[in-house]
Parts: C-alpha cells; sequence; structure tokens
C-alpha cells in the first residue's frame, strides 16, 4: 500500500495549466482521445521528462525542486521559483537550528567534566575519569545502536513529527541531568539511564534532518557545497551549547543542562508547527503533463487542457494508480551495506567520527589539565576557549565540500584532510602550551582538519550513496543509507571518549598517539576509492 510518507511521496492527477511555458502555443486539442498531430507535436520539447512514455516514468529519476520551478509557470504573471527559493531557505535555516541544537545540548557533559571530577560523587577519585568516560559511552552506545532503526523507521515516517517528536524527548532527557544538581542525586546508574535516554531520541534527529535535505536539495549540482555549509551545524551546535554551558555554570552545574533543553524544546515545536519535510507538501511539485495509452500498442502523450470532459475521469483514475505503483520502495537494511561505497565510507566515519567525539567530550577536560603558558585555565575559561576547535571545524566543513565539488572527488578530498590532521595533532600536543596564541592557532587547524572529513562524509558523501545510480534515484533510500554510515560512525564515537577515559590516567601523549592510529586506518579504508577517482579523472582527460 502507498500511501504519504517521510519523502512526501504522493498520488497526484498530473494536469497542464494552459499557460505552462513548457510547451509553444499550438492548435486546441479536441475532446476525443486522438492522438496529437505531428505538427502539434513538434512544440514538445523531448527532454522533458514530463512528456516522456509511461514506461520510462518508473525509470526515469525525480524532476529536482529547482527543475520543477523552473518547469512551473510563473503565479499571476510574475518571476518564476521565487517562492521556491524562499522555501528552500526556510528548510536549510530551519534543519540547521535543529541538528545544531542537538549538539549543543551534547555538550554539557564535556563543559562540567571538570566540576563533576572535582566535587561530585560518584565522578570524583582516582576513578572519576574511568566513571565520566562510561557515562560518554552509555549516550554514544545507545545513539549508535539506535541510530540504524532510527533509519528505518525515518523512511517510513512523517519526518515533521518524528523530528519535532526527537527534539522535545531530548529536551527532557537533558533536563533530567540537571535535576540531578538540584536534586541532590549521586547514583551512577541514574546518570547512565538518562545518557542511554538521550543517545536513544536523538538518534532519529540525524537520518530526518538529512532525510528533509536530501528532498530539497539531493539533486544540486553544488551538493557538496551546500552540505558542507549545512553540516557547520554541528560545530555551530557545539560552539553554542559551550557559551551556554559554560556562562551558567557558575550557577551550578545543573543550569548547564537546563538551558541546552529548553532550546532544544523550544526549537523541536517550531519543527512541529512549520516544518515542510518535502516540496510536494507545499504543493511545489513539477507541473507534468498527464499521459495515456493509445490503443495499437503505441505510447504517445495527450495535452489536456484545463476543460477536459468528465469522460477522461476513469482515464485519469487509472493513471493515478499506475503512477502511484511506480513509487520507490524504502531499501532493506543489508542492501544499502551492499551499495557501492557504502561500506568503505562508513568504516572511514568509524575511525574519523572517534576522533572528532574525543575532542568533543574531552577538550575542555584537557585544556583544564594542561597548563598553557604556564597557567592553569578555570572551568568557564576552559570551557569558552574550547570553541576554538570548532570554530575550525565550521570553516574545514565547509571547505572540504567546497574542494570535492570543485575536483568531483570525496574520496581524495577526505583523504587529504585526514593526512593533514595527523601533523596538525602532533604539532598542537608538543607546541600548544607555549602560549595562548599558540595555543589558539593550533586547536584552530586541528579542528579544520580534523572535522573536514567528518562533516563531508555525513552530509554530501551519504547524500551522494543514498541517491546513486545504482539503486535508480530511489530517494527513500537515503535516510537508511545515511543512518548506516552515521550509526557505525557513531560506534567509533562511542569507543574513543571510552578509551579516552581510561588512557588519560597514563598521560595525554598516550591519548594522541591513539587518535593519529585511528586516523591513520581511516586512510586505509579510503584508499581504493580514491585511487579510483583519480585513474578516473585522468582517463577523462586523455
Amino acid at each position: 500500500m502507498v500511501g504519504k510518507n517521510s519523502s512526501g511521496l504522493k498520488k497526484k492527477k498530473c494536469k497542464r495549466s494552459q499557460t505552462s511555458p513548457l510547451v509553444s502555443p499550438s492548435p486546441p486539442v479536441s475532446g476525443s482521445s486522438s492522438p496529437p498531430s505531428p505538427d502539434a507535436r513538434s512544440h514538445l520539447p523531448h527532454a522533458s521528462p514530463a512528456l516522456r512514455p509511461l514506461s520510462s516514468l518508473a525509470s526515469a529519476p525525480a524532476p529536482t525542486p529547482m527543475e520543477a520551478a523552473a518547469a512551473a509557470p510563473p503565479p499571476h504573471g510574475g518571476a518564476p521559483a521565487r517562492g521556491l527559493g524562499r522555501r528552500e531557505y526556510a528548510v536549510l535555516a530551519l534543519t540547521f537550528a535543529s541538528y545544531a541544537a542537538f549538539h549543543a545540548s551534547r555538550k554539557p557533559p564535556s563543559i562540567v567534566k571538570a566540576v563533576l571530577s572535582a566535587e561530585w560523587a560518584p565522578f570524583s577519585g582516582a576513578r572519576g575519569p574511568h566513571r565520566l568516560g562510561e557515562l560518554d559511552v552509555a549516550f554514544l552506545s545507545a545513539y549508535a545502536l539506535a541510530m540504524f532503526a532510527a533509519g528505518h523507521l525515518a523512511d517510513r515516517a512523517d519526518l515533521r513529527r518524528l523530528l519535532g517528536a526527537a527534539m522535545l524527548a531530548s529536551g527532557a532527557a537533558c533536563a533530567a541531568l540537571g535535576a540531578a544538581y538540584f536534586l541532590d542525586v549521586h547514583a551512577l546508574a541514574f546518570f547512565a539511564a538518562a545518557q542511554v535516554a538521550s543517545g536513544v531520541v536523538q538518534s532519529a534527529g540525524w537520518p530526518c534532518v538529512v532525510a528533509v535535505m536530501g528532498n530539497w536539495f539531493g539533486h544540486a549540482s553544488k551538493r557538496g557545497t551546500i552540505m558542507g555549509v549545512w553540516n557547520s551545524h554541528t560545530s555551530v551546535g557545539n560552539i553554542a551549547g559551550s557559551v551556554l554551558a559554560a556562562a551558567v555554570l557558575e550557577f551550578g552545574w545543573g543550569w548547564s543542562f537546563l538551558v541546552p533543553a529548553f532550546v532544544i524544546a523550544a526549537l523541536g515545536v517550531v519543527v512541529l508547527v512549520s516544518l515542510v519535510a518535502h516540496p510536494s507538501e507545499a504543493g511545489l511539485e513539477a507541473q507534468v503533463m498527464e499521459v495515456e495509452m493509445n490503443g495499437d500498442g503505441g505510447e504517445e502523450v495527450e495535452l489536456l487542457g484545463e476543460d477536459k470532459k468528465e469522460a477522461q475521469a476513469n482515464e485519469d483514475d487509472e493513471l493515478e494508480m499506475e503512477m502511484g505503483s511506480q513509487l520507490p520502495r524504502a531499501i532493506g537494511f543489508f542492501e544499502a551495506w551492499r551499495l557501492p561505497g557504502v561500506a568503505p565510507f562508513a568504516f572511514c566515519l568509524f575511525f574519523s567520527k572517534l576522533v572528532a567525539y574525543t575532542f568533543l567530550y574531552w577538550l575542555p577536560f584537557y585544556i583544564r589539565n594542561n597548563a598553557v603558558a604556564g597557567q592553569f585555565l578555570s572551568h568557564k575559561a576552559s570551557g569558552i576557549l574550547s570553541i576554538v576547535f570548532d570554530i575550525g571545524g565550521v570553516l574545514g566543513g565547509i571547505s572540504a565540500g567546497f574542494l570535492s565539488d570543485a575536483i568531483g572527488a570525496r574520496a581524495v578530498t577526505s583523504v587529504l584532510f585526514l593526512f593533514l590532521s595527523i601533523p596538525a595533532l602532533i604539532v598542537y600536543r608538543t607546541y600548544g602550551s607555549i602560549s595562548m596564541h599558540h595555543n589558539i592557532g593550533l586547536m584552530f587547524l586541528s579542528g579544520y582538519f580534523v572535522n573536514g572529513p567528518y562533516s563531508l562524509i555525513t552530509t554530501a558523501v551519504a547524500t551522494d550513496l543514498g541517491t546513486q545510480d545504482a539503486i535508480k534515484g530511489n530517494s527513500r533510500a537515503l535516510a537508511t543509507v545515511s543512518a548506516i554510515i552515521d550509526g557505525t560512525g557513531s560506534v567509533g564515537a562511542a569507543l574513543g571518549p571510552l578509551l579516552t577515559g581510561y588512557i588519560s590516567t597514563r598521560g595525554w601523549n598516550s591519548v594522541f598517539f591513539m587518535l593519529i592510529v585511528s586516523i591513520s586506518l581511516a586512510i586505509l579504508f579510503l584508499i581504493r576509492l580514491a585511487k579510483d577517482e583519480i585513474v578516473t579523472k585522468l582517463s577523462t582527460r586523455s
């Protein structure tokens, strides 16, 4: 049974406005079912997907929102596509703010780590770092495991409702952690349960926002750049979460959770009220011609005027049912794993995200416990200084997306950024403590190269793989593919902070060695794909 789903696909009758610019003026068509004359057919643009035979509609890719806007007649004689552009920007902004809020609500644990390890049982004492690492893995392991199921759910559910509900539930879970301060809760089981609940509900956020972006921008020519700019929500959310949590830390660490919780819950209400998950929900589908089969085995196209007689209603219904039967099905989990490129990029992200999330959860703690120019920073100053890494990550993600579009090679771009991140981390660990200027500059450089490939793989690469030719443009596969890639990466994200909690007790040089080994393994998974991209580029030039 085909119905309204997350991708916004609906059964609709295909009509043509009399003012449509798709076809040049031609003699009126009579009410009979006879095909148009050769002269009338000569006006049809042969490249238009709307005018293809019915048998080719199932295999032809759906028109992009931009193409739909170009094909649609101007409203009331006005300029076309202006409304579509406004809606695209609105979707871009709302999904950006939504996922930034998700990341902002994840940031408080890293900001309050130093405070908890100093004064709040069970995280104080010699085993405090171990307990804090276990708290991180409680969230991230639940997030990673739930992500695989969330992708299937997002392919089948109403994206607006699912995303809004996930944001409200995330706000509640974050607020529960803050309430532990005011209720004087010291049980490790409570903190772990709240983190597990938070990980489960937050897992629905990423497949939803990626699916919505794929619906609106999935076939944009500059997809890498668009996704690179859009994916800066990760770093922007980290920055906002750090600033909010650090700003109220002096009033008690519980407030560091309550403020981000309120923000994500408020945005969840906005999403439920105003998010348009698919262009079709705003009536922006491409205006196409109605298609019918002629009686002698051939397939013809007939232009129907607005005054089509009631006698044609039965044929309209048959066409509508046949068009609905051609809607793409949601792809299976193991089928998605077998798609070309999915496994290498997923395992690359495993190690890349391990590094990124180690910084996300432990950088303020690292800064607090390592002197800069001979002085130790306060808890608040350490949290605020850590945003420099995320600022570098914003520019790194945008640069990676722009470069991958320019050279047309996602794997090569990812390998380049990963390779350069190794010397960046070595230099930051070696010289970052000399002065505040050295610390800021080298931290920025580390964030630039570490977050570049992470940003590229989770957005543009996931969108490429979820809409590739191997699945014939099935847009409903996008949430599943993105969930597989990000879910696999999230397993690494859970492992990194956990290992850091144990390894850091032996010294931070050991932690940085672990990060460098992880980056090297991430590169190995993409070597073959990068080589294939280089060979392809060289062969096309020769």
